[in-house]
């Protein structure tokens, strides 16, 4: 099952501080992040990147966006 972590209203670095604790505790399997801006959408998939996590996709929501990382 998918951990979702809701964003949304929050701006940066909350998204990718909300982001890297949810990656610290999960430590494999998928993550749904939903965010409201391009910049937390670029800020929160580098940083998952960066954790050795794979963006696995990135759709439009309404006025946000839908993040899935992915660690095997």
């Amino acid at each position: 099952m998918s951990k979702i972590v809701d964003a949304k209203g929050l701006s940066c670095p909350q998204p990718v501080i909300l982001t890297v604790n949810e990656i610290k505790k999960q430590k494999k399997g998928e993550i749904i992040i939903l965010v409201d801006t391009d910049t937390s959408k670029e800020n929160v998939s580098r940083a998952a990147i960066a954790q050795g996590w794979t963006v696995k996709g990135v759709e439009q929501e309404g006025a946000g966006y839908r993040i899935s990382i992915l660690k095997d």
